[in-house]
């Protein structure tokens, strides 16, 4: 299991510090857990991050002997620099099972594509999966070799996901398919059909706003008269 040295911080030292001295802030905290205030070595967290991601549980060393199975729940990446700002790890229990979602990473050669022209679209990025913390896979395979002709697509059933690791999606949810190329003629009257059925919902929505109008008309009360 990777281990990932920490330092306890206090609450109150600001990450503008930490950071200048090459170390990220980070909060630890999970069920039943108390909350710990951290700090990292950015060199090492960012080689533990690139090996583990977000899926595999590693250990958390603070001083000497406090040693926790943690996940790297969330990482705060500065929009610009795409330095990490911010971690927060989740400490796990290893004899519970966890829901995470893993990233479906598409391998292979699909000879439909390569050969018949098709194109590959991609139904799902992701998907929810459930087990022991030391069971999670960091990221799950989609061999996309199989799919030879046009029309074909990989399932969630299609998966080999193992034993130790199930999912609640639909077995029959489409992950990826392969699709004949849309001309530029196709694609020119796929948008006017798109339009046009635009333009219809709008006159069905001012059509039926007309009619909720001339219900109240009707069952609104009589105006009253003004007395002489």
């Amino acid at each position: 299991m990777l281990e990932l040295i920490a330092q306890p911080r206090e609450s109150a030292t600001k990450a503008k510090t930490l950071r200048s001295a090459d170390m990220i802030p980070a909060e630890l905290y999970g069920h039943g857990v108390e909350n710990r205030h951290l700090a990292v070595p950015r060199k090492d967290f960012m080689r533990v991050f690139r090996e583990a991601g977000e899926n595999t549980v590693i250990t958390v060393a603070i001083g000497e002997k406090d040693r926790r199975p943690v996940m790297i729940y969330g990482v705060d990446f500065d929009p610009l620099t795409d330095e990490a700002r911010n971690i927060d790890f989740y400490q796990v229990r290893l004899d519970e099972k966890i829901s995470v979602k893993a990233p479906l990473e598409v391998v292979g050669v699909s000879l439909a594509v390569k050969e018949k022209g098709g194109v590959l679209l991609r139904a799902m990025h992701d998907i929810e999966i459930e087990a022991l913390p030391n069971d999670l896979p960091s990221k799950i395979t989609v061999d996309i070799s199989g799919l030879s002709d046009i029309g074909q697509s990989i399932y969630v059933k299609d998966l080999k996901l193992g034993a130790a690791v199930s999912t609640s999606v639909d077995p029959a949810t489409v992950i990826v398919s392969v699709v004949a190329k849309v001309t530029e003629e196709e694609e020119a009257k796929l948008a006017a059909e798109a339009a046009a059925l635009k333009v219809e919902e709008v006159k069905v929505e001012t059509e039926e706003k007309k009619a909720e109008r001339e219900a109240v008309k009707e069952t609104a009360p009589p105006e009253a008269e003004a007395p002489k």
